[in-house]
């Protein structure tokens, strides 16, 4: 698969380079039958294992790639109520989108009743949900979110499920959540989320720890006389930043086989994951234009017109991502490839090694399909990056 993906993505890259050279950069770039690959085989392992996928909306939410996943048979996992929404405009199920966030509004609530379930996190958000389903005359379904106090072993600010962490409830809420499901009327019990974190690499150690903290749980709950009836493990599974040709579609079948090998379950009890950068990143690109070339004695500088208004988490998380000149079959140089922004984080990469490059050349940030656009702003009144995709080019 390997040797494949790799002459399929560099087939397809030189096939649009003059296409590409046409359009006004910055944008991103889709590829469309990578992203269809990647929901098959999530889909696969997903009938296997018998595990639930609903794709966690706020990766990426283009339509066209919605529309995609929803018609696969994939819930939704939302964290707004516009994301709510959206789901269900770009295909998906009212009844297959489940609804995490530790601040949903009154608002997002009373516009999101009817959905699978509401993951709470926190005991006053249940009264809230249970007051405004009982003023709409409806019963909501709800899933208690806990922190389970698991080290996903990523970065400090995409980690999720530790107690310094806002998310979830944590041990000591147990049992007064347990009674208070016990008195409200507008609300049923439907299960227990879990979510520990993002780009999760270290998988069998991490997930393994999760699904015997679930257990553990899970026992503690229906030990309080509630049934549990669906498990929902949350999402993080890593990608390949480094070179995404390596491994273009995400090893899912390790992730839910460490699953099903480590969370103890009755028979009927549905579990979910909520795989979001898994699915899309890789399918996606940011194309930029070299500006200017700017030697200096000690390094020297490519400036590009895509900045960290297009894709923050460089400059954000020090994030990296593989960078390609797709213009250029010269030698390599080395170059510090930096952004127009005026801001001295907004850097590509550091000392990267490219083949020689020259004003008007066009490089390729990889791995830019999740947490790209949707984190994307105006910030210096630039532009937000428009979209294409694949199977709109004839080549």
């Amino acid at each position: 698969m390997t040797k494949f993906a790799k002459i399929y993505w560099m087939k397809d890259l030189s096939a649009y380079k003059n296409a590409f050279s046409k359009l006004e950069t910055p944008f991103y770039f889709y590829d469309t039958e990578l992203l269809k690959r990647t929901v098959a085989e999530v889909v696969r392992c997903s009938q296997k294992y018998d595990i639930d996928v609903h794709y966690a909306v706020k990766a990426n939410v283009e339509a066209r790639l919605l529309q995609i996943i929803s018609a696969a048979g994939l819930g939704a996992d939302a964290v707004s109520g516009n994301e709510v929404s959206w789901a269900v405009e770009c295909g998906f199920p009212k009844n297959r989108v489940v609804f995490a966030g530790v601040g949903k509004t009154d608002k997002e609530i009373r516009q999101s009743l009817g959905i699978e379930a509401f993951n709470v996190e926190s005991l006053q958000e249940l009264e809230v949900i249970d007051q405004i389903a009982g003023a709409q005359g409806m019963v909501a379904n709800v899933s208690l979110r806990i922190n389970p106090g698991v080290d996903a072993h990523t970065h400090k600010f995409i980690t999720t499920g530790l107690e310094a962490n806002k998310f979830g409830l944590v041990p000591e809420e147990f049992a007064p959540a347990a009674e208070l499901l016990g008195r409200l009327k507008n609300v049923r019990f439907v299960g227990l989320h879990f979510h520990i974190g993002s780009q999760i690499t270290d998988v069998q150690d991490v997930y393994a720890q999760e699904c015997v903290r679930a257990t553990e749980v899970v026992k503690a709950f229906e030990d309080k006389g509630l049934a549990v009836e669906h498990i929902d493990l949350g999402g993080g599974l890593g990608v390949d930043y480094d070179n995404p040709d390596r491994n273009p579609v995400p090893d899912f079948d390790l992730w839910m086989r460490t699953i099903a090998e480590n969370l103890t379950r009755r028979p009927g009890v549905k579990v979910l994951v909520e795989p979001g950068r898994s699915l899309v990143a890789e399918c996606g690109s940011l194309i930029t234009k070299v500006l200017y070339i700017k030697p200096r004695t000690a390094r020297t500088f490519v400036v590009v017109d895509a900045g960290m208004n297009n894709l923050v988490r460089p400059a954000l998380y020090g994030a990296y991502h593989r960078i390609d000149n797709i213009s250029s079959n010269a030698p390599e140089a080395v170059y510090d490839i930096v952004g127009p922004v005026c801001e001295s984080s907004d850097v590509w990469g550091s000392d990267r090694r490219l083949p020689a490059s020259s004003r008007g050349d066009l490089l390729a940030i990889r791995s830019a399909g999740a947490y790209g656009s949707v984190m994307s702003s105006t910030y210096n009144l630039r532009d937000k990056a428009p979209a294409y995709f694949s199977e709109d080019f004839e080549v």
